[in-house]
């Protein structure tokens, strides 16, 4: 199966998304929920793009590449935002966030 070869980034691209959904989730519960609106739009963005990636690479897409570049992207963007915020679950998201960046920039 083509996926085995991607096991460790299935996994990362699963903490990650599991990470922006917690901190999409954890946000909105802030006191100023419009401070936060750009880190939430960006979880929200992760999160989907984290997930596409997985069942692309899960059903052999010819596009993984290029799709785990613009994960890439995403994930970096999102972790930019995140690590801008004091809360300790969006410091946790930004680390989840560029930890997977890094993974799907090692795609071949």
């Amino acid at each position: 199966m083509a996926h085995q070869q991607h096991e460790e980034l299935l996994q990362t691209l699963h903490e990650c998304m599991a990470s922006c959904n917690h901190c999409y989730d954890a946000c909105l519960q802030e006191e100023d929920v419009k401070m936060m609106a750009q880190c939430i739009r960006l979880d929200r963005e992760c999160s989907d793009m984290c997930a596409y990636l997985a069942q692309s690479i899960t059903r052999g897409s010819p596009f993984v590449s290029e799709l785990a570049h613009v994960c890439a992207t995403m994930c970096e963007a999102c972790g930019n935002e995140c690590k801008n915020h004091d809360h300790d679950h969006c410091q946790k998201c930004a680390d989840a966030c560029f930890k997977c960046a890094e993974a799907c920039k090692n795609i071949s």
